[in-house]
């Protein structure tokens, strides 16, 4: 069974800083993209940033040049540097992998828990 532990979200006021990371666990044959999505209420899950296993990354134009990922392939673990956060960056934040846990098997899409992130004075 895998699965995808996040951490790092919380309250933090416009033009702070934020890093939110998620660690996969379980038997893992081989882990391909990585990414975070973010929910706020009443929208859709939006992708925000992604990085594939060969580290290329892409982000929604909204955080380019404030948001950085970053992923760790020994440690099946991705980073989301979030910096000059404004409040339209409050939403849910999901971290997703697609990992084959098996090399007969296709790769499966996998998703955390969330973790809330609030930009509030």
């Amino acid at each position: 069974q895998v699965q995808l532990v996040e951490s790092g979200g919380g309250l933090v006021q416009p033009g702070g800083s934020l890093t939110l990371s998620c660690a996969a666990a379980g038997v893992m044959f081989s882990v391909d993209f990585m990414g975070w999505y973010h929910q706020a209420p009443g929208k859709q899950r939006e992708l925000v940033a992604g990085v594939t296993s060969a580290g290329l990354t892409n982000y929604v134009d909204s955080v380019k040049g404030r948001f950085t990922i970053s992923r760790d392939n020994a440690k099946n673990t991705v980073h989301l540097q979030m910096n000059s956060l404004k409040p339209e960056d409050t939403a849910v934040y999901y971290c997703n992998a697609r990992i084959r846990t098996h090399m007969m098997v296709p790769y499966v899409n996998y998703w955390g828990q969330g973790t809330q992130v609030t930009v509030s004075s």
